[in-house]
């Protein structure tokens, strides 16, 4: 078998398992493979607490290979940058399910709204590991699941947000996170974390190909679980991080972001682990299908992620499957499903088609020579909406003009 990892990506496809056709060849592969990125493990993995914190909820932020720090398009932002809220389009209720490794699991749910420049979302992620304790004779002892919550609420504004100007969106994402695991399996290991995600978030235009309100250029910088353990057995930082990030799209259907993450930790004795980057490509091929795929480089373990998002009215759904040295396909996993709700935008849509129906009408008139006409029509767009830069220009254009008619006007008669 000359080509062992193309038949994999092949019978993947087609559901079909490729360590039960070709088990020789794709163990030498992941070997080969594994030895070759061993040079790139990072010995500082694994110092922190609550892996929960590190692992990804789902959606597009997963298929995306982590890189969103810039973006602000789903739900799935809450993982990746608190002041995209600011900026989301629509209010979306999202659920998530991720098959993570072997028997572990991880559920979660996000909801999040925008009232014009203020945005403010709540999230919950929970993973659980079923775990059986035995004795030396393997007779069972116990029952019962190791577990981690994550809830966080979000609260994000836009500032300085205008027609000519995105702003720059500002959020916080205060959160809890809890560590269970059972005493009778092993006494006094819970835990319990406060801490907080902080970012900033802002767009321009740049070398972009296609006509659209939204700017194609986006950048982030986020500060992520910065805080304290406050109940654990013994002193172990949190998954601290500061992470850039920035997003482009030169033309319409393309989405390409890129993330660079500096992990540090705020106890000084224990050495943090070392950067990692991501990078990810959105593809629209219509306006109901998205394909995502991302790489994710950290430590020797990099992670390749595919996924497709199926958008209809009310309803979307993502599918995202992983691949790194950790993937399993007897059972598969590392698959990923969200389900994300529609809930609308507040009107928004329909506000902005009102001013946009005003202003070229007021257009339609000052062709016509119509200035009060004109006039009134700006006014009443601008009242909708005081930041439509397009509709004061033209008021003020009409109103000038309107002043010079009345001097001409005026010259005439005393000339007369």
């Amino acid at each position: 078998m000359k080509h062992p990892l193309l038949y994999t990506l092949i019978l993947l496809l087609i559901g079909t398992t490729p360590t039960a056709l070709f088990p020789e060849e794709f163990s030498t592969t992941y070997g080969n493979i594994a030895e070759t990125l061993s040079s790139l493990s990072d010995p500082n993995t694994g110092l922190t607490i609550f892996p929960l914190l590190s692992i990804p909820i789902g959606g597009e932020y997963q298929a995306m290979g982590t890189a969103y720090t810039a973006l602000t398009r789903h739900a799935s932002f809450i993982d990746a940058n608190p002041a995209a809220s600011a900026a989301l389009p629509l209010t979306e209720l999202a659920l998530y399910h991720n098959d993570w490794i072997a028997d572990t699991n991880i559920e979660g749910v996000v909801y999040t709204i925008r009232f014009d420049d203020l945005g403010i979302g709540a999230a919950g992620k929970f993973l659980y590991v079923p775990f059986t304790q035995y004795d030396a004779w393997g007779n069972r002892l116990a029952t019962g699941y190791y577990s981690e919550t994550v809830i966080g609420f979000n609260v994000a504004y836009n500032f300085f947000s205008s027609y000519d100007f995105f702003g720059i969106a500002a959020g916080i994402t205060p959160k809890i996170a809890i560590r269970s695991i059972p005493s009778v399996f092993y006494a006094d290991q819970s835990a319990l974390a406060f801490m907080a995600d902080i970012g900033i978030l802002t767009k321009v235009n740049f070398l972009k190909f296609y006509s659209s309100r939204n700017r194609n250029l986006s950048f982030g910088l986020v500060i992520k679980n910065l805080g304290i353990e406050i109940l654990a057995p013994t002193k172990e930082p949190l998954p601290t991080a500061l992470t850039t990030g920035l997003g482009y799209s030169p033309i319409r259907p393309l989405t390409i972001a890129f993330d660079f993450t500096l992990p540090f930790n705020l106890i000084p004795d224990v050495p943090a682990e070392a950067p990692f980057y991501a990078t990810g490509v959105a593809l629209t091929l219509t306006d109901f299908l998205t394909m995502q795929t991302g790489l994710l480089l950290k430590g020797g373990n990099p992670r390749i992620s595919m996924g497709t998002l199926f958008t209809m009215k009310d309803l979307s759904i993502q599918t995202t499957y992983v691949l790194d040295m950790t993937t399993q396909f007897v059972p598969l996993d590392r698959l990923s499903v969200n389900l994300t709700l529609n809930l609308g935008d507040n009107g928004r849509a329909a506000l902005q088609a009102e001013v946009d129906r005003y202003y070229l009408q007021a257009l339609e008139a000052y062709a016509r020579g119509d200035l009060e006409t004109t006039i009134a029509l700006c006014e009443k767009a601008l009242a909708l909406d005081p930041d439509f830069t397009p509709a004061r220009k033209t008021l003020l254009l009409a109103e000038e003009s309107r002043e010079l008619q009345k001097r001409m006007l005026e010259l005439q008669q005393i000339e007369g």
